[in-house]
């Protein structure tokens, strides 16, 4: 019991799950806008999340790979930058391949709250093949040097050689994208190679949302509020205040228009609109979880 009461935590690890370009990173901000709400000061902390599983291709990890010394190194991660950050009540974190793992995060967490943030997957393929380009690669030496800080030491070398690797290609003329962006799921280098990019984007939307929705329908309901992309940025007021209620947290209604004030509904389908007939082609592969994610009604008959 005292080991146990030793490793509690005194904040509510709050994680965000969704795919790649779905909304993580302004649902994030806006929490943190917050009295009680923080995150860590770097986009995303994978490499903390896949500390002590580097070898393993993929990021579909399961509870095995929860081994104590994994869950003890991330779980100390969460406390040293909750330290850091003036111990607010809540922790927020939104690393997207975890959309791929919520089993193993919640063996490593497990009084973890999560929100399951999902988006019209035709929108997503069309935001995540900028990203696959490299069209939205950010170049800012902060930005590279808070990612390295929040990358275990001994791991270091090894991201490094990614980050040229997954370049070379395009470098040398060889590839229109990078060999690899966002969540990686089983198979996807062998898919790669054989797909167009909007069809591996189209897969890879699907693999998370999929593999997020198979793990929250196992979930007991009181650990889990999901909220629609689009119903977030058409009223964020209301998608703020049903998290709040959900958390059990009384903010007034100032500062929750304070915080959302910079969320816009811009990019709500501008993928439909940009990919035109070529979203047709790709209801082979994302039928099925746009339908079950509620989508059914958009889809072409």
């Amino acid at each position: 019991m005292a080991a146990e009461n030793a490793d509690a935590f005194s904040f509510v690890p709050l994680i965000i799950i969704g795919a790649g370009r779905s909304g993580t990173n302004i649902l994030r901000d806006t929490l943190c806008r917050l009295d009680g709400f923080a995150t860590w000061d770097c986009d995303e902390i994978n490499p903390i999340w896949r500390h002590g599983n580097l070898s393993v291709a993929h990021d579909e990890f399961g509870p095995t790979e929860a081994r104590p010394a994994v869950r003890n190194f991330i779980r100390e991660q969460f406390r040293k930058a909750w330290r850091r950050l003036g111990r607010p009540r809540y922790l927020v974190e939104k690393t997207c391949a975890n959309s791929l793992r919520v089993p193993f995060v919640d063996a490593v967490l497990p009084e973890a709250r999560y929100v399951f943030i999902y988006r019209d997957g035709v929108d997503v393929v069309a935001s995540a093949q900028k990203r696959w380009r490299g069209e939205m690669e950010v170049e800012s030496l902060p930005y590279y040097w808070a990612k390295a800080r929040n990358t275990p030491l001994r791991d270091l070398p090894v991201y490094a050689y990614r980050f040229i690797a997954t370049r070379v290609s395009m470098l040398l003329g060889r590839s229109q994208h990078l060999s690899s962006w966002g969540p990686r799921f089983k198979g996807m280098d062998r898919l790669a190679a054989a797909a167009t990019l909007d069809e591996l984007c189209a897969h890879q939307w699907s693999k998370c949302v999929e593999r997020s929705a198979d793990a929250f329908a196992e979930m007991p309901p009181e650990k889990l509020v999901r909220i629609r992309y689009e119903s977030l940025v058409e009223d964020p007021d209301a998608a703020v205040s049903k998290i709040l209620d959900f958390l059990g947290e009384h903010t007034d209604r100032r500062a929750i228009s304070e915080a959302t004030a910079a969320v816009s509904r811009r990019s709500v389908g501008r993928g439909r609109r940009s990919l035109g007939a070529q979203a047709n082609q790709l209801m082979a592969i994302m039928k099925e979880p746009l339908e079950r994610l509620g989508y059914g009604k958009d889809l072409p008959a």
